[in-house]
């Protein structure tokens, strides 16, 4: 309908809609991709863009708080003809352009808006200055939420943290200090390095409580898999420190296994990180910490990353002699990109535009005039990552197809042959790959009569895999002669200088390649006249493991129990590896069993048990798995131990005065060698010593100890021996060596019946040796949960039934039966179940007073009284059960039963209706339940809006110009009521910030002005028309201004009075006072005269002559003092003395003066164009000298491509943006009136900063800057590639000095 909202598929987009009803085919405008808040240093430029779709196509203008965005030079609003894509760049940013920037899209039937948040930060002289008031998403027309509250573009990114900066110099190359230095705005040098020697004593004091050793740390480097590793060695105190990953300041969690973003893989003392799926939000500072010691930083630069295709190339579809246009979209800029066609590099001319948006992310290729000749595949490559796309051309309506048959086959093989490639740079990775770009009949490939019948092949082509370095032979037979036969591989015509061989025999036609490579792979079509036959080849590169390492591991690897195992598997392969180690078919790895380590490196696998067991020996595989295929290899894994343990029970059998006999099983595991004896020892009971009882043999798991003697008790064990030692020992329990069997235990005893006059038990009498002749049975009882047990009878008891009698009521027993024979008492019986000694008790009756006390969104409070106690027994528990309005079921709300008479059911439906019923339970049943007669809603209960105070509540706040105000308001209402500030009777102002969420809403202001001065109100309105109101007064107010000068005059003898100017603020509404301060000489410390002074003098007495005071006057408020106000000149009465002849010593002046001379010369520079060039010296001398630059003997002063600098005798150049116009031989000339000092050195700039990047370090990204080149550097007579300048011999610096 219309003036609806419509819900957006993006967070922070609102859509309006403005017709009844849109037709069909139509649509109201809506953002695909909304404008990025961005956070950037002032003079550079801001670019937001966003993708708008809708049908039809909407307009889209941009606006910010201040107004519109009119200024052409300052506002560049940008779009691309048939692109959703809208640009709005700011150029050249200041301070004021930090604002909320509003995108908005309409069309006939509705607008959609959305906003984003530009913050400007400010450098130098200027960060300091006052900021203006962030602006508020209220201003805008139509939105109800601030931006503060989540409905608008997301906040800035986070300002690097300065002490991340320090940690990460900590670890840094010396080389790289200046860039990092330059990148985060230090330029105190040698300040730096002080306080890098600071910090390096206490991270090692710190360290040295969990480290022993830390070396070989690796920054972060980006492999062309596009993963980023760093890695580093620790030698840990101890194995169970904890190691932690921090990005930007923030914990990263980690896994061990390569399915995780962030890893860590660890072998032996190595530590490697790994970062995979990089994202332009990865970037950042990394650190290492273990347990709370920062012990290693790094960065990932965002230029490092690779970029990532977000929109992919589709398939254009278009006229000849029309304009063909591509559009690919990447994840960040990169400036590397190249575009293809049929894997050939276009360069930019009138037939091939190349465009690229101003934020570096939107590619376009334009391809004028199409012709047949140009359909086929187009493709954007960066390096890592590309999409493939066909252009397709068709013939208009008004024109017949002019193109020959020859020609259609031509473009036909090449769009059939690439048919199916995702990658063209066949890494498979391309994110074009769609329904739309795949071959459809008839709009290319050949024509149905060039593709003929299947019986001009009597046979065809084959598909084939094949081993790289393996021969391949293509063949087909043909039924008859169709004339000259060509070879073409993915549409490309063969020839003999393709390093393939084609040979006929009569109809048979061959293509032969002796030893195939992977750039070899794909699909090979065979034309004969108009007629085709295609087979794809495909190359397999697996990994290969040499001969002899597979020799070998056919061979068993015994080693011994607790001994540390590592096996290396080397390999060879062109192609990135994963290797997977499996045991008995289960997957070995760092996470699947503690202590097992796997590594893989560049050509080998290695798999690592620091401490093997029996359980680690088995049969164990390997699989090294890459694109080209996959190999495994398979070792056996024999660990040698002691036997364990014979397996038990170890049963202990009495002969009858024929001694013992011991009955075991063999050990479940022998070690690994076989059993060659049982070692039997014997213990009597009180005694510690084991004594040997003998030895069975290894096919034998009986033994006889007739060494026993009758009455007393034993235990015995048994060990298994083998060759690598006796195993653990097998031991039974105590047995006594009766001369005649003593009776078993008897059954446990049954509960018969139960009450407070007594328990009734049955048991069953024991079986076995010495159950025969029973003469009674003993029973004891005890309390439920002591070890104690107590008598019931003396006397044994000839039946097998008995009552117990002697029990408290309420009190938990257990019983036990003891048979007495002849031979005395045997072992007792288990114990039987708990039983209460009470009387049966009587369901509870119905709960009392059912009621709902408190209701919500998901929740319904209930209450209800205890059952009466005349309709039954006490209630032990309660049940609730809810059941929906249509259901005819009751459900539980809990599991058990509630011990209270309150119960609060949570997890409802919002709005669901439910009847609610109670019921008692005890022992003795559940009572009869308790239902409310009508429905409850589950819905809040309304609550009158209201303030909560407390003590810390006030009325009047006073606070000082410039602090953060923050006045928190508490208050209860349901529903949410509407919040109004207002301040003398006045809505706020834009410049106070309010916030409101449950419960709380409160004041804020970011810095405090005279202006917010006032009555405060809080106004709660409620839905029904309600209102409740808190007012509070708020005085802002400043430091007192300092008093006016200070006239010092002696009235009477021996005192001196002050007076002084009153502060101009004394006048204002808030009350102050003086405080006086004197001091006796000019050095020594201020002491108060007086405090509290409300007039403008004071009298100081006892003044005594000679000496000098000192007065100074400071005004004073409730928020602090002003600055001082002291006496120009000293109070002193002079003293009458005696005159004397003092002879001063004479002093002569030291000669400081020094001609020039160069502490640090110049150095040479070897840098790429556009860089900046900072050529630094230090020079010494006095007076200071006057430093002079020259090039090529040519003064710089007044040149403006070039500035100077001079701190402190260090003089600097820079040259901001190099050329190659500016290489030459640079001098500096130092003079002063004592003679002058010369140093020199050369400066070379080269064409491209690709000339410098391959000479830089093994593993630096490319996208860093290069670092200027000083000192002595030895350069080759060979010509630098890219420089186009040829250099002999070293480049040196020289430094002279002259009188």
């Amino acid at each position: 309908m219309a003036g609806e909202k419509r819900k957006s598929a993006l967070y922070g987009v609102k859509i309006l809609q403005l017709v009844e009803e849109i037709p069909e085919g139509c649509s109201t405008p809506d953002f695909q991709q909304k404008p990025v808040a961005l956070a950037l240093q002032e003079g550079k430029n801001a670019i937001f863009r966003a993708l708008v779709c809708g049908e039809p196509k909407p307009k889209v203008h941009w606006q910010s708080t201040k107004g519109n965005l009119s200024n052409s030079s300052k506002y560049q609003i940008s779009s691309f003809p048939g692109s959703k894509e809208h640009v709005l760049q700011i150029n050249k940013l200041t301070g004021e352009d930090s604002d909320l920037y509003r995108c908005t899209a309409v069309n006939v039937y509705g607008e959609a808006t959305c906003s984003t948040r530009l913050l400007v930060i400010e450098v130098g002289f200027r960060k300091n200055r006052k900021r203006h008031k962030e602006p508020q998403e209220g201003r805008w027309k139509g939105c109800q939420k601030s931006w503060v509250l989540g409905n608008g573009a997301p906040p800035p990114k986070k300002k690097v943290d300065m002490e991340q900066v320090w940690q990460l110099l900590m670890t840094a190359d010396r080389k790289d200090y200046e860039r990092i230095c330059l990148k985060y705005g230090i330029v105190d040098y040698r300040g730096m390095l002080r306080k890098l020697k600071e910090m390096q004593k206490e991270r090692e004091d710190k360290m040295a409580q969990y480290l022993n050793a830390v070396s070989n740390l690796r920054h972060i480097r980006v492999s062309k898999e596009g993963v980023a590793t760093f890695d580093l060695e620790l030698d840990l105190k101890y194995a169970g420190s904890k190691i932690y990953l921090y990005k930007d300041g923030e914990m990263v969690p980690y896994g061990f296994d390569n399915q995780t973003k962030h890893c860590l893989r660890q072998l032996g003392k190595r530590y490697q990180f790994q970062i995979r799926d990089l994202q332009p939000e990865d970037a950042g500072i990394y650190q290492v910490k273990v347990e709370d010691a920062e012990i290693f930083s790094t960065e990932l630069d965002a230029s490092a990353i690779p970029a990532r295709v977000v929109v992919p190339l589709a398939e254009v579809h278009c006229e000849e002699q029309s304009d063909a246009v591509f559009e690919c979209v990447l994840s960040n800029p990169c400036p590397n990109a190249t575009w293809n066609f049929r894997h050939r590099p276009l360069q930019p001319s009138n037939k091939y535009e190349v465009f690229v948006s101003p934020d570096g992310l939107t590619h376009r290729l334009v391809v004028r005039g199409v012709r047949f000749s140009d359909m086929g595949p187009y493709s954007l490559g960066t390096g890592f990552h590309g999409s493939t796309a066909w252009l397709v051309v068709e013939a208009g309506k008004d024109k017949s197809i002019l193109t020959t048959s020859a020609d259609r086959h031509h473009l036909g093989s090449r769009r059939g042959d690439l048919e199916g490639r995702s990658d063209i740079y066949g890494q498979g990775r391309d994110a074009s790959q769609s329904p739309r770009s795949r071959y459809k009949p008839g709009t290319g490939g050949f024509p149905r009569e060039t593709q003929g019948p299947r019986g001009h092949f009597s046979q065809g082509l084959a598909d084939m895999e094949v081993q790289q370095g393996e021969a391949v032979v293509f063949s087909c037979t043909l039924t008859r002669d169709l004339g000259p036969v060509a070879w073409f591989k993915d549409g490309v015509k063969l020839s003999a200088r393709d390093g393939v061989v084609f040979e006929q025999d009569g109809l048979v036609h061959r293509l032969l390649i002796d030893r195939v490579q992977g750039t070899q792979a794909g699909r090979y079509t065979c034309v004969a006249g108009h007629q085709r036959s295609e087979a794809t080849l495909s190359v397999h590169d697996r990994p290969v493991i040499a001969p002899d390492v597979a020799e070998k591991l056919r061979k068993p690897l015994v080693v011994k129990a607790g001994k540390p195992v590592t096996v290396k598997i080397p390999f060879k392969s062109h192609l990135p590896v994963q290797a997977v180690w499996r045991k008995d078919g289960a997957e070995v790895g760092s996470s699947s069993r503690h202590g097992a380590q796997v590594a893989l490196g560049d050509d080998f696998t290695r798999l690592c048990l620091p401490s093997a067991g029996r359980k680690d020996g088995g049969q164990y595989s390997v699989t090294l798995k890459s694109e080209g295929g996959s190999v495994q290899a398979e070792l056996t894994l024999q660990v040698i131990d002691k036997p364990q343990a014979p397996q038990g029970p170890l049963e202990v059998q009495n002969r009858q005065g024929a001694g013992v006999c011991l009955c075991w099983r063999p050990p479940k595991d022998d070690g690994g060698r076989a059993v060659e004896h049982y070692v039997v020892e014997r213990q009597q009971a009180g005694r510690s010593a084991w004594l040997r009882a003998g030895q069975a043999p290894a096919d034998s798991t009986t033994f006889t100890d007739a060494d026993v003697e009758q009455g007393k008790k034993y235990t015995f064990r048994v060990r298994a021996v083998t060759s690598e030692g006796a195993g653990e020992a097998l031991e039974s329990t105590e047995v006594l060596v009766a001369p005649e069997a003593l009776p078993g235990p008897p059954s446990s005893p049954t509960i018969q019946s139960a009450s407070s006059q007594g328990i009734t038990l049955t048991w069953t009498a024991p079986r076995g040796p010495g159950s025969a002749h029973i003469l009674g049975y003993l029973i004891e009882k005890r309390k439920k949960g002591s070890n104690t047990w107590m008598a019931v009878n003396v006397q044994p008891v000839p039946e097998r039934r008995w009552t117990v009698v002697d029990v408290r009521q309420g009190c938990q027993y257990e019983f036990r039966v003891t048979a007495v024979s002849p031979s005395g008492p045997g072992e007792p019986g288990p114990p039987s179940d708990a039983v209460f000694a009470r009387d049966p008790m009587r369901p509870p009756g119905p709960v009392r007073d059912l009621q709902v006390i408190d209701t919500s969104h998901t929740s319904i409070t209930l209450s209800w009284a205890q059952p009466d106690a005349q309709d039954g027994d006490r209630a032990q528990g309660y049940v609730v059960e809810l059941r929906g309005s249509d259901s005819l079921q009751w459900s539980p709300c809990h599991e058990g039963t509630v011990p209270v008479t309150t119960f609060t059911a949570k997890g409802l439906r919002p709005q669901e209706s439910y009847f609610v019923r109670v019921t008692a339970v005890n022992d003795g049943g559940r009572g009869q339940p308790t239902a409310l007669d009508t429905l409850v809603q589950v819905m809040p209960v309304a609550v009158r809006p209201k303030f909560l105070m407390d003590s810390s509540t006030r009325d009047s706040l006073m606070v000082r110009v410039g602090d953060t105000i923050r006045v928190p308001v508490y208050f209860e209402a349901v529903p949410m009521p509407e919040v109004t500030w207002l301040k003398d009777g006045l809505p706020l102002l834009r410049s106070n910030v309010t916030s409101t969420k449950d419960g709380l809403t409160q004041l804020l202001i970011p810095v405090a002005s005279l202006s917010d001065s006032g009555l405060y109100t809080v106004v709660l309105r409620s839905l029904q028309g309600g209102e409740v109101a808190y007012r509070f007064s708020l005085r802002v107010a400043a430091c007192p201004k300092a008093p006016g000068p200070i006239r010092l005059q002696e009235n009477v003898p021996g005192t001196v009075t002050a007076e002084w100017e009153p502060s101009p603020d004394e006048a204002g509404d808030i009350p102050l006072y003086y405080e006086v301060l004197t001091r006796s000489s000019a050095h020594g410390p201020w002491r108060q005269a007086a405090d509290r002074v409300h007039t403008n003098h004071f009298t100081l007495l006892g003044v005594l002559p000679g000496h000098e005071y000192h007065f100074r006057v400071v005004a004073k408020n409730e928020l602090g003092a002003s600055l001082p106000s002291d006496t120009s000149q000293p109070w002193c009465i002079s003293r009458q003395r005696d005159k004397f002849t003092v002879k001063a010593p004479s002093y002569r002046e030291p000669n400081l003066s020094q001609k020039p001379r160069f502490l640090v010369g110049l150095r040479p520079h070897l840098l790429p164009q556009g860089c900046e060039c900072c050529m630094s010296c230090a020079v010494q001398g006095w007076p200071r000298p006057h430093v002079t630059w020259f090039k090529d003997e040519q003064s710089l002063a007044g040149n403006p491509a070039v500035y100077s600098t001079d701190l402190l005798g260090v003089c600097s150049l820079i040259i901001p943006s190099v050329s190659p116009k500016d290489s030459g031989l640079y001098k500096a000339v130092a003079e002063n009136a004592l003679g002058q000092a010369v140093s020199m050195a050369s400066l070379i700039v080269t064409g491209k900063r690709a000339a410098l990047a391959e000479g830089g370090r093994e593993g630096e990204s490319e996208a860093q800057p290069p670092t200027c080149l000083g000192g002595a550097l030895p350069v080759p007579s060979e010509r630098v590639a890219g420089l186009g300048v040829r250099v002999q011999g070293r480049l040196t610096a020289v430094s002279t000095g002259t009188p």
